[in-house]
């Protein structure tokens, strides 16, 4: 149906807008254009006359003519006709075409669309039972939104939202689309792969929302309320993308709790938030995203009448922890002045002093946030610039320039500086400085035509000076440094942004630290280096780099000499120069010399001192070294240093994990922060002065990382942790085709309160003694005994062999794999378990028992019961029934040569055991893996093979834990691992009630943890103990409980188990406890708590174990 003609317009003077190429148009002539969009027959002819009128508008008055030919008027007034769909139709029409073409040729034409809120009018259409009006109006909204920088979405659309959501009588449908566009804004800023230009405006959209989050948080809220189903859905959503902005690392995995309270507000949800908050390590600094959010819920808490004691408690805890990391008085003053009533009032109305003294303290912490203990100049708070002090500078710089205003524009000048105000002070505030000529000089284009780009860029410049004189002005570049690198990148690994549009700049001979949790993309940095793949960096033929990681492959059937030399790059430099170079790092020529050893036979650690060598080889302008002093002893550390700082002619890029390594070498360091590469002068103290939270690269701390290793359980027949549970006696052992042995004569033992360093030079032969210890190998004189039930979790030196036959598996499937038929598998593996020829012929063999059956075929172990003190084994017979089985002791299958029979069932029962409380199912082995550190998304999705060294390491670890181990063998725990999960390693080992050995080159770890080391040294081993741990190596040291004293560390006193006196001579065996023989009564008595047990056990949330009945119940 064609449209209605409307009124003829009121006509207004119009004068040609600055700028414009065209002659004014008539009144009668936007009159008719009018006319034909609202009689148009079909939607497109209609849209046709509407971008026609727009480009006849913008080609001769331009903004001017909105107002002045009454253009908005007519389409309010269409928008509002209820008898005429196809009016409100054209209406959105006309508004889609000018909010498409206005902002990006007239941007005072924005200005008065949001000044006059034209948003609104597309909003309420979308009410429309019209699904042709519904779709004009969408079309018209989404116009807008992708035509506005993000200062305008900030300063601009934002109130407009807020301001529609906040109405009384606003429909439902409009309160939809409202939540919806307020989503987008949060979804587009959200760091990406666009261009350089792109992710800048992110970054302020993403900034800006997160300021605004205190108030648009409960206006988001009260929609997830609302009684219409649609509105509290997309309400909902909304909140979860608003969430995206806290960028805190600390709270993201509370997030769905924290929405969930919100949309179910009651005294249940609030509580399990508020538990859930106590039980978070807090690190991260606190900035108003995170107290925007948090704040609300914090109020309630404590400001509740009926909040018990316990969730007082927790919740001024919380408050205190937060109130710590806002290191901005500014933001601590708009939030926190909300949370101190309540916890004063917790002060006062607390019935538990704990939480009234806990409060007290909160109170002092807030305080001291606020920085009302001292002005702005010395708290360190930088004042915000105001909207009022960016009018004051443009006002100033156009009457300055004399820049000529016509009269009529005046109102609409007012209006423009406010907007562009409004908008610098946004990029003010957040120090982007580049983009305030873009907010000005556009919009004054049509206003003062040719002062407008000189306004822009002297009031930039303006804000430049000050922000200088603020924070000071950029150090220049020493003219005397060579600069080799000079990078602008963005980095991904898979489908995981790992660095947006940072930068990286590199000078001859200085050598850089490049610190960063694990998994920030520490070595797939380097590793794109080295491949050519870092968009920027010059090619190998212009900057020659050397890539020196931890697992180089090698030939292990060649010299050293030979594989050094078989390599094309190297082959140049002659045999002699290679020998040169290799005697250099420790290699002998010669013969007799390592030269001539083969590359199989290599340490950890002279592995590592071959690859630096074939890097010195190379003549690197940049070494890449990828965790150079992994496996490295002290003495060769303290070479590698010296080399470093002896060469200035080289670049050097590290990672390590070796604070004291940082220390000695580094001139700068590079930290991974917010998806940026920060660079920060000097080495590792200076960074850690400047950055005070990175105080973790000096203390051993659990508060980034927090690792939980499970109870190792009851050991049969140990009732002391000081008693034998691994002992060797008189082992010697040989590689093959070595010519002297690794290992002469050695003897030791191990209990459950065991902190053994075992110490020692590269080749030593520290990892050939813990191979011994485990059953990876078996030793060729003397004798390896552990107890029957023992559970050993066991880390290789190279912790990746574990998993390097898993790579396309996830985490979890991995797990289920090593666990799927009730054993751990890599036990199975060991050689210990593996049946050579000559253990098959003696399965063969038959056995005479003497008890007049004669002689039989041994089929297998069927099971097991105690026997005076040690096990007597059921067997069953090849060829004969299960009631013809014998029960035979383990000394005499043992005399009769079924060792590994006899072991592997008892690995067999130590694992069923072990896992008796294990259900292996995703979500369990995701919880396992979050308590070891590895976050459960990437557990259960991400494949090993994408996973950064220190996350293999530490699906690994929890793959060893997964069984309840009572001993705990760790091969170079420290390598591969953050700061931030060394500290946490340490915390668990240190706590953990079972026994620990370990090898490890961190003196810092070592003396923090084990008071017993074993020297190894040309194959002896000396033992040495009892030292005083160091515990002031822990941040925690102070804490109540933390003590040494308290830990099973405490136990490894000068006792029996490493005097050797409790259990000397004889063999390794434990006395199995007397039964007790109940009375009927008693029995009567058990059952029923048994059931009880079973009825409450049956009641309990899913994954509880089941409690073990005993025998021994009282």
């Amino acid at each position: 149906m064609p449209h209605q003609v409307s009124p003829p317009l009121a006509p207004t003077m119009i004068t040609k807008v600055a700028g414009s190429s065209g002659v004014p148009a008539t009144q009668e002539e936007i009159s008719s254009l009018v006319d034909t969009i609202f009689a148009a027959e079909t939607s497109q002819s209609s849209l046709d006359a509407a971008y026609a009128l727009t480009t006849l508008l913008l080609n001769s008055t331009g903004f001017r003519g909105l107002n002045g030919y009454g253009v908005l008027e007519a389409i309010k007034k269409a928008a509002a006709d209820k008898k005429s769909g196809t009016r409100r139709e054209s209406a959105m029409l006309i508004l889609g075409a000018l909010f498409e073409r206005y902002p990006r040729t007239d941007r005072v034409g924005e200005v008065i669309f949001i000044h006059d809120d034209l948003v609104s009018v597309a909003l309420d259409a979308l009410a429309d039972k019209g699904a042709v009006v519904k779709e004009s109006a969408q079309y018209a909204l989404d116009a807008l939104f992708t035509n506005l920088e993000p200062e305008a979405m900030v300063v601009g659309l934002l109130p407009l939202l807020v301001n529609y959501l906040g109405r009384r009588s606003g429909k439902w449908q409009g309160a939809v689309g409202a939540y919806a566009l307020v989503a987008r804004m949060a979804d587009k800023a959200k760091v990406g792969m666009g261009s350089k230009e792109e992710e800048e405006g992110k970054d302020v959209l993403r900034e800006a929302m997160g300021k605004r989050l205190e108030a648009l948080i409960p206006v988001v809220e009260n929609g997830m309320h609302d009684l219409k189903t649609e509105v509290s859905k997309q309400a909902v959503k909304t909140m979860t993308s608003l969430t995206t902005l806290l960028s805190n690392d600390d709270v993201a995995p509370r997030i769905p709790l924290l929405i969930n309270t919100m949309q179910n507000p009651s005294t249940a949800t609030l509580q399990r938030a508020i538990h859930a908050l106590s039980q978070t390590t807090f690190v991260a600094i606190v900035t108003s995203p995170v107290l925007a959010l948090l704040t609300p819920l914090l109020e309630r808490s404590l400001n509740t009448p009926s909040t018990s004691q316990e969730v007082l408690r927790q919740t001024v805890v919380v408050v205190e922890n937060l109130t710590k990391l806002v290191h901005d008085p500014v933001e601590a003053r708009t939030f926190l002045p909300r949370l101190k009533p309540g916890v004063k009032s917790v002060v006062d109305r607390a019935s538990l002093p704990e939480v009234r003294e806990l409060a007290a303290r909160a109170v002092k912490v807030i305080d001291k946030a606020m920085g009302n203990d001292a002005p702005d100049a010395v708290n360190g708070s930088v004042p915000r610039t105001a909207v009022e002090d960016v009018w004051k500078v443009l006002d100033a710089t156009i009457k300055r320039r004399g820049s000529k205003i016509d009269k009529q524009d005046e109102t609409v000048l007012q209006q423009v500086k406010a907007y562009c105000c409004a908008m610098v002070r946004e990029d003010v505030n957040l120090r982007k400085h580049g983009r305030i000529r873009a907010c000005i000089g556009p919009y004054f284009e049509r206003l003062i035509a040719d002062e407008a780009q000189p306004v822009a860029e002297e009031v930039e410049r303006y804000f430049v000076e000050q922000d200088h004189r603020l924070y000071g002005r950029p150090i220049k570049a020493d003219s005397d440094e060579v600069e080799i690198v000079n990078a602008d990148f963005s980095l991904a690994y898979g489908g995981m942004l790992l660095l947006s549009h940072t930068n990286l700049r590199l000078v001859k001979g200085h050598r850089y630290g490049l610190c960063g949790r694990n998994g920030a993309g520490k070595s797939t940095l380097m590793r794109s280096i080295d491949e050519g793949k870092l968009e920027g960096f010059p090619s190998k033929t212009e900057l020659k780099t050397c890539f020196v990681e931890h697992n180089q492959g090698e030939d292990a059937d060649l010299s050293i000499l030979e594989f050094v030399s078989k390599d094309p790059e190297l082959a140049a430099s002659g045999k002699e120069r290679i020998s040169q170079v290799l005697s250099e790092v420790g290699f002998t020529a010669g013969p007799e010399g390592r030269q001539q050893q083969k590359v199989g036979s290599l340490s950890g650690g002279w592995k590592m001192k071959l690859a630096l060598a074939r890097a010195m080889l190379m003549g690197a302008d940049v070494l890449l070294l990828d965790e150079p002093t992994n496996h490295l002893d002290v003495g060769n550390v303290k070479w590698l240093q010296e080399y470093l700082k002896k060469h200035t002619e080289i670049t050097s890029l590290i990672v390590s994990h070796d604070s004291g390594f940082l220390d000695e070498v580094c001139t700068d360091i590079y930290h991974y922060e917010g998806k940026k590469l920060v660079c920060y002068t000097g080495n590792l103290a200076a960074f850690v002065a400047v950055k005070p939270e990175a105080k973790s690269y000096y203390t051993l701390s659990a508060a980034s990382a927090q690792f939980k290793f499970p109870p190792p359980g009851l050991l049969t027949g140990v009732k002391s942790l000081t008693r034998q549970i691994v002992r060797m006696t008189n082992v010697s052992y040989t590689y093959p085709g070595a010519t002297n042995p690794s290992l002469i004569n050695v003897s030791c033992s191990l209990s459950l309160s065991s902190r053994t360093a075992i110490l020692g030079g590269n080749g030593a032969g520290k990892s050939t003694l813990i191979k011994l210890l485990t059953g990876e190998v078996i030793p060729q004189e003397g004798k390896v005994e552990k107890h029957p039930n023992l559970r050993i979790g066991y880390i290789k030196q190279h912790a990746l062999e574990h998993v390097e036959m898993h790579m396309e598996k996830t985490p979890n499937q991995y797990l289920q794999w090593r666990y799927a038929n009730g054993d751990d598998r890599e036990v199975l593996m060991k050689q210990t378990r593996v049946l050579t020829p000559e253990d098959k012929a003696q399965m063969d063999k038959f056995v005479d028992l003497g008890d007049g059956k004669g002689a039989r075929r041994i089929e297998n172990l069927m099971g097991r019961q105690k026997y005076k003190k040690s096990f007597q084994y059921e067997v069953k017979w090849i060829g004969m029934l299960p009631k013809h089985n014998s029960q035979i002791s383990r000394e005499t299958l043992l005399s009769f040569g079924f060792d590994k029979l006899v072991q592997e069932f008892d690995d067999h029962e130590a694992s069923r055991e072990g896992l008796g409380f294990r259900e292996l199912q995703p979500k369990v082995i995701s919880k396992h893996f979050e308590d070891l550190g590895l976050d459960p998304d990437i557990a259960n999705h991400n494949e090993i093979s994408g996973l950064s060294g220190g996350q293999k390491v530490k699906v690994v670890l929890a793959g060893a834990m997964w069984n309840n181990p009572h001993l705990l063998v760790l091969d170079e725990p420290t390598n591969f691992l953050d700061r931030d999960s060394l500290g946490g390693l340490a915390v668990a080992i240190r706590d953990y009630k079972g026994g620990v050995v370990m090898i490890s080159h961190n003196e810092e770890f070592v003396g923090a943890l084990c008071p017993e080391q074993w020297h190894v040294s040309d194959g002896r081993v000396t033992h040495k103990g009892h030292l005083a741990v160091i515990a002031d190596r822990f941040e925690d040291s102070s804490r109540p409980g933390s003590s040494m004293a308290s830990s099973a560390v405490s136990s490894a006193t000068a006792s029996a188990v490493n005097s050797g006196t409790e259990d000397a001579g004889g063999d390794l065996k434990f006395k199995a406890k007397k039964k007790k023989k109940l009375t009927r009564n008693q029995l009567k008595e058990r059952d029923v708590r048994r059931k009880l047990r079973h009825i409450e056990w049956l009641n309990s949330a899913p994954g509880t174990p089941h409690p073990l009945d005993t025998d021994d119940e009282s």
